[in-house]
């Protein structure tokens, strides 16, 4: 058996949480799978958030209700974007285990705190006392917050996990007074930051010689000009944007707008709050398509990343999702729409100055981690978005020889060397991965013989 096949689970008696469930879809999945680096790789990533990240409360005396507070791996600390996506893999499997059911209302109900202690924030800590190591970012700093960028997708993934969660379960016992003003404060936060009359009251700079960590003029970004879009200061990579119009995140803002109004809709007498939500969706929309939209030499008519609204546009594609890759992946976008499959063209192609392919494989990087470094995210998402079945299996290929004979997924690694890896532990990649597997093992179950 090769060295990359060999599991480095975390021990039973270290595990932080079982599922039954989940238990059994590793069992399921390492006896019918032949190719025994697949089965460890699964077996190693698949559960790791549930391992290793989350710290669940079935009755947290505080809240009174089930509380799951999930680190990201290797930085204890609840982002809300990473705290969705690693436990978004488990949804197929909620209503055949009530721990793991209870486990998610956790996420949720501990999203909901965050979100009304500080909407603008993308991280925060366990005990609402604990200061930050950035408690001296030149922003509203409050305890119990981590960091303080203001990225809109942070606000959208906690309303694609709650919307999820409802459509699954038809349990609405989350979705209390609480979950309802968090609603209303991410409608007022999308408001301000369309910046129609003002800058808005967000405004972060941080002591730094990372330009990509901080903002400038004042900490409030480059001017834009309103146009119905919303500014996202940061991207889901946590570094600053240029043009804060981020259009993948515009777009992710458009469907969790309509997807909290449905759920209002059903559970609260709250009209006003309803039509305001699809009122502004239509807004947001009708400026994508009118400034996302750009003319490529070489592509066409694609998707921009970032613009401004005075015209100024950034082409490229990041790794980190929301990205103009994961567009189908989603819901935003059909993975047949022209317009995604020139602008998927441009991405994977050496047109993104973010895409690399070398000897280890190939794939969309980041600026976070510098130049050659193509993340595991990327591929994953890659193949989730792909129905070419030889696309799917080069991605899966290059996932199993990335992790470099660690068992797991990593940040990034070097497109020629996936030793030279970021972040031994990140649960984001890990659950990623063992989604995907999942899938194609239920979808195109031949696939992972061809590997």
């Amino acid at each position: 058996m090769a060295a990359d096949s060999l599991s480095q689970r975390t021990p039973e008696p270290q595990r932080l949480f079982r599922s039954s469930a989940i238990e059994r879809a590793i069992a399921e999945f390492q006896q019918n799978v032949a190719n025994k680096d697949l089965v460890n790789l699964f077996a190693n990533c698949f559960p790791n958030t549930l391992d290793t990240t989350v710290f669940f409360t079935p009755r947290d005396k505080e809240f009174g209700k089930p509380d799951t507070y999930v680190i990201t791996g290797d930085i204890d600390a609840m982002w809300l974007r990473d705290s969705t996506a690693q436990v978004w893999g488990y949804f197929p499997f909620i209503n055949q285990d009530e721990p793991l059911k209870n486990l998610i209302a956790g996420v949720i109900n501990r999203q909901t705190f965050f979100i009304n202690h500080d909407p603008y924030a993308n991280a925060f800590y366990r005990s609402p006392a604990q200061k930050s190591e950035w408690q001296d970012d030149e922003t509203e700093m409050k305890p119990g917050v981590h960091e303080r960028k203001w990225e809109i997708d942070s606000l959208c993934y906690t309303i694609r996990l709650a919307h999820r969660y409802w459509q699954e379960t038809l349990d609405d016992t989350p979705f209390d007074d609480d979950w309802h003003a968090a609603q209303k404060l991410i409608l007022q936060t999308f408001r301000e930051q369309q910046k129609k009359t003002n800058r808005g009251p967000y405004h972060f700079q941080r002591k730094t010689e990372r330009a990509s960590d901080t903002l400038p003029l004042d900490g409030y970004g480059y001017p834009i000009k309103p146009v119905g879009l919303i500014s996202s200061s940061f991207r889901p990579s946590d570094d600053a944007t240029l043009f804060s119009f981020l259009i993948p995140s515009n777009f992710f803002a458009v469907l969790s707008l309509r997807q909290s109004a449905e759920m209002l809709r059903s559970m609260k007498d709250d009209i006003s709050t309803v039509d305001s939500m699809l009122t502004l969706a239509q807004e947001i929309e009708s400026a994508l398509l009118r400034y996302g939209v750009i003319e490529h030499p070489l592509h066409g008519q694609i998707l921009a990343y970032e613009v401004d609204g005075f015209g100024s546009q950034l082409l490229m594609d990041d790794a980190n999702v929301p990205s103009l890759l994961s567009l189908p992946y989603l819901n935003l976008l059909s993975r047949d729409d022209p317009l995604y499959q020139r602008t998927r063209k441009f991405i994977l192609s050496e047109s993104n100055p973010f895409f690399y392919k070398g000897l280890a494989g190939e794939g969309v990087g980041s600026p976070h981690t510098g130049e050659d470094r193509i993340w595991p995210i990327s591929i994953a998402m890659r193949a989730l978005t792909s129905n070419e079945e030889s696309e799917i299996c080069c991605c899966v290929e290059w996932l199993r020889k990335s992790q470099a004979g660690t068992g797991f997924m990593h940040e990034s690694f070097h497109k020629d060397d996936p030793s030279l890896f970021t972040r031994k532990w990140f649960a984001w990649a890990n659950s990623l991965v063992g989604e995907l597997l999942w899938k194609i093992y239920k979808e195109k179950p031949l696939l992972l013989s061809s590997v």
